[in-house]
């Protein structure tokens, strides 16, 4: 993977899970890597495990926390968005405080960091941005009140991203993982169809950030049935409600 050596990226939401394993793929590809998440030891964990990086210790719901970071950032040729915040949660038991913070990590925090990131990337006509979404962001689904609704928003603000930055030099992709085991998807007490370690996410993720295609959903072909149930008629979906 010639295209990322040398380069350095912005990876927001490094400490654990896909984050980790992401900074490790581009570190052993020849990146620089700015690694950044709200765990200043979780950070400098990692940095231990992949020898060269920049730890930048971030909180993407606190703005002057955000601005600080950009302050010592320097220049970067890609940000990776990936912080997310997760709980499994029924309109008939909901929870504001826990539906606002994914509202506010998930889709928010991107809003903050690109903000920040996308005018200079502009400026310059170049810069590459990965958002890490979710198949859960396609349709509403049981049980995910303010997850679903942070990841569908974000597939949008990339899809708009993606319509307006065409003509400047800045790439924009969104990629949607379904299930993968992590400390996150340890809170769900159902089954993960095609559940898949951190290592194997991390790989497709680096894959789909060596070309310019805009969307990638993976694992297939749960994807695909993902996708498919998206496009049934709400009659045929809500039946008997």
């Amino acid at each position: 993977m010639k295209m990322f050596d040398g380069k350095t990226y912005w990876l927001i939401g490094a400490s654990e899970g896909l984050g980790r394993e992401i900074a490790k793929g581009l570190a052993q590809h020849g990146a620089h890597v700015v690694l950044s998440a709200r765990s200043a030891h979780r950070l400098q964990d990692l940095l231990g495990v992949i020898g060269a990086a920049t730890v930048l210790p971030m909180d993407v719901t606190d703005p002057q926390s955000v601005a600080r970071a950009v302050q010592e950032l320097g220049p970067i040729d890609g940000v990776i968005y990936n912080a997310g915040a997760y709980e499994p949660m029924s309109a008939k038991t909901w929870d504001s405080q826990a539906a606002l913070t994914m509202l506010d990590v998930n889709l928010t925090g991107a809003l903050r960091v690109l903000g920040h990131v996308v005018p200079g990337f502009v400026e310059k006509n170049q810069g590459d941005i990965t958002l890490i979404g979710s198949l859960a962001g396609y349709r509403g689904l049981p049980s995910a009140i303010g997850y679903g609704a942070s990841k569908a928003a974000l597939i949008s603000l990339a899809e708009t991203m993606r319509h307006d930055l065409k003509d400047t030099g800045v790439n924009v992709r969104i990629i949607n993982p379904g299930f993968i085991k992590t400390r996150l998807t340890d809170k769900n007490s159902f089954a993960m169809p095609q559940l898949m370690a951190p290592e194997a996410a991390a790989k497709k993720v680096l894959h789909a950030m060596r070309g310019k295609r805009f969307r990638t959903d993976f694992p297939r072909p749960f994807s695909w049935g993902i996708k498919a149930f998206d496009m049934l008629p709400d009659w045929l979906v809500y039946r008997g409600q």
